[in-house]
């Protein structure tokens, strides 16, 4: 029988395949225990089969459907009184086909709830614990869409700018209590979630489309070198430096007393 690692436990949303499923096999290498979250119980109990096997780590399957309230109720209460888990991979997420005025707005709601409510809800619980225990890490996956919101459906990109903008605000809260916090925003990756929105991933150039594997390994290289947002498929973070030194230079004159001069009538 596996015995507890010293890494502790990361619990990974969406687990069952893709970048969950990957993650998951890496950060068993890494020796940590895990908790798979999915709805697909049966490919849920197949990752965790091959993990024990292959690396003798304790894996717990938790189904769970996190668009449900009393599902994600219970991963939430998993995240925030299992003092083992010592990472939180929020991953599950979804996208819809087709532009915002053409889409189901209820496929739209669906996927707010999946890629907004959800992480957001799971972030809290496990922060609320671990700020107490001053440990712990979050990685919120992304997407560079969230920059990109001129070239994709803005419901999708909106998710995703969301979940940038909650990261950096979380790990500006939490880095003084010891808990690390990630976003990371891959380009187009070959996961299943382009077959499930209606989308072909091979009418897209090649050289855009990256393998998971590769995807998830970058990623976790730059959670080692200790970066707040990891893009994978960026040559050089310098441009992000200037990206953000940019925004951040716009503080100051974003909120002022007067309107600008150019917005002044006679």
């Amino acid at each position: 029988m596996a015995t507890s690692n010293s890494n502790g436990t990361a619990l990974i949303t969406g687990a069952s395949t893709g970048i969950g499923a990957t993650y998951a096999d890496r950060l068993a290498r890494r020796g940590y225990d895990l908790v798979l979250v999915a709805r697909d119980r049966q490919r849920l109990d197949s990752v965790a089969v091959r993990l024990r096997s292959q690396y003798g780590v304790q894996v717990d399957v938790l189904q769970a459907d996190l668009t449900d309230r009393a599902s994600l109720a219970h991963v939430e209460q998993r995240l925030a009184t299992d003092s083992r888990i010592s990472l939180l991979l929020n991953n599950a997420g979804n996208t819809v086909e087709g532009s915002f005025v053409s889409s189901d707005i209820d496929k739209v709601e669906n996927m707010i709830t999946l890629n907004v409510i959800a992480p957001t809800r799971l972030a809290k619980a496990a922060a609320a614990r671990m700020a107490q225990e001053g440990k712990g890490a979050i990685i919120n996956i992304g997407s560079v869409t969230a920059m990109m919101a001129e070239t994709f459906s803005g419901t999708y990109s909106g998710t995703k700018a969301y979940m940038l903008n909650l990261t950096q605000a979380m790990q500006v809260e939490l880095a003084p209590a010891g808990v690390r916090v990630q976003a990371v925003l891959p380009g187009a990756t070959r996961t299943e979630i382009w077959e499930r929105a209606g989308i072909d991933i091979n009418a897209l150039p090649k050289e855009m489309v990256m393998a998971v594997d590769d995807m998830v390994d970058a990623a976790l290289a730059g959670f080692d070198q200790g970066e707040t947002v990891t893009l994978p498929a960026l040559p050089d973070m310098a441009d992000w430096q200037a990206f953000t030194a940019a925004r951040l230079a716009l503080q100051p004159n974003l909120s002022r007393s007067t309107a600008a001069p150019r917005y002044l009538t006679a």
